[in-house]
């Protein structure tokens, strides 16, 4: 879900750094949504179980098809076989309707024949047996005739008979022949509907504010302070709040100089150094409400002055979309060494638009004439370098930054791409 906030951690650390190693990543689809606009929409599980049932039955139309296919080819050949009895039945008609042809023929010839005698016959007792055999010619003739009709209608009933016995295994793979194409379009359409839902959406009614970080720190010292969580959207959501501190200076490979904890209601939890994390899941998160996370941070004894920052930001979810992405907001403090008199400590403020949230110049949200897939170009280089950072998510994976700096980042950034290709080949 969280794809391209730690991308957006480490834009951040390399404020002046090249970025091309940043960019060539597939960039995700920012859009907006409200309640009225997902109103009455599937869910996300129902889009799951649509793409899946698609699936299947593409699947198994295409299996239909081959095993029809198969059947057919089965079907044909069988009935061209002089053992099945469809076929068996046309050879023996033909066979009868061919002894009938001959009977037929001969009995023609015998009527012949004793019309010849007839003509020539002299005498009356030669002329009354001519005509009696005349007539019983005649006779045979007839019931020749007969046989023979019969016999022809046989040869049509059976070859009938073997002609719908081929068009009904026709027809039958006519009715599967089709199935694959159609229930391809179907899961088309569905894995289009499933892929839509996936993109991540911009509520910028999901804020993660810090509330009492100071704005100067004392080496040594320990300040205790929260982050508040509200949900200013209409959704009912399940936030993951995104946390990230840095010192100026430090390493991936380093312990970090400040040491980040987090309660979860029973104790204290301790962030990993130098990478951004997930805290304090909250689970359903109703419109209109907040939650408070109590955090404290303790600064190394050793630690000299330096510049640091925080970066906090709410990842979501909910039943319409898997990933959801409130604005990310930077608080810069500084460091100071042991024993320094910080004289007034003004509490820590978000920076302004451009250099901590998600409004950057020439990044248009979809709808707005942009094209999505290309918030991770120019624009998205020029918001790096100022320090600005992007319309992005976070991995889930948690992926270690590189933090010794511009060089160090850039070095790391190859590894930080990898991970999170892996990640979006995984979550699609």
């Amino acid at each position: 879900m969280k794809l391209r906030r730690s991308l957006a951690v480490a834009v951040a650390v390399a404020a002046t750094a090249p970025v091309a190693f940043f960019t060539s990543a597939p960039a995700l689809a920012i859009g907006t949504s409200s309640a009225a606009q997902i109103q009455d929409q599937p869910t996300y599980a129902e889009l799951e179980k649509a793409a899946a049932d698609a699936k299947k039955a593409y699947e198994e139309a295409v299996i239909a098809k081959e095993e029809g296919q198969k059947e057919l080819e089965a079907t044909l050949a069988a009935l061209d076989s002089d053992e099945h009895p469809l076929k068996a039945a046309t050879i023996a008609a033909d066979k009868a309707a061919e002894e009938a042809a001959d009977a037929k023929a001969a009995a023609e010839k015998a009527v012949a024949d004793a019309q010849a005698e007839l003509e020539t016959a002299e005498s009356d007792d030669e002329k009354a047996a001519a005509q009696q055999a005349l007539e019983a010619a005649e006779a045979d003739l007839e019931k020749a005739v007969e046989a023979k009709k019969k016999a022809d209608a046989e040869v049509a009933e059976a070859q009938t008979a073997l002609d719908d016995a081929r068009v009904a295994a026709v027809r039958k793979y006519s009715l599967v022949q089709d199935a694959p194409e159609k229930a391809l379009k179907a899961k088309e359409a569905a894995d289009e509907a499933l892929a839509a839902a996936k993109e991540c959406v911009r509520e910028d009614g999901l804020t993660s504010l810090a509330v009492g970080l100071p704005s100067k720190v004392v080496a040594g010292t320990t300040v205790d302070f929260s982050l508040r969580v509200t949900n200013g959207t209409e959704r009912t959501l399940t936030v993951d709040p995104l946390v990230f501190f840095h010192a100026d200076g430090e390493s991936s490979g380093e312990k970090s100089r400040l040491t980040v904890e987090w309660s979860n209601g029973s104790g204290w939890e301790t962030l990993d150094g130098n990478e951004s994390q997930h805290i304090a899941r909250i689970d359903t998160m109703k419109p209109g409400a907040h939650s408070d996370v109590k955090m404290r941070m303790k600064v190394d004894s050793e630690a000299q002055a330096a510049d640091a920052f925080a970066l906090f930001a709410g990842d979501a979810s909910d039943a319409y979309n898997p990933c959801i992405l409130g604005p990310m907001k930077r608080y810069d403090f500084a460091l100071l060494p042991e024993g320094s008199d910080p004289g007034p400590v003004d509490e820590a403020k978000p920076g302004p638009p451009g250099k901590n949230d998600d409004t950057r110049p020439g990044a248009e949200k979809p709808g707005a004439g942009s094209d999505p897939s290309a918030q991770g170009g120019a624009s998205e280089q020029a918001a790096a370098t100022k320090g600005d950072l992007a319309t992005t998510g976070s991995s889930s994976a948690m992926v270690p930054l590189a933090l010794t700096g511009a060089a160090t980042v850039v070095l790391g950034a190859g590894a930080v791409l990898a991970v999170r290709r892996r990640k979006a080949a995984a979550d699609s």
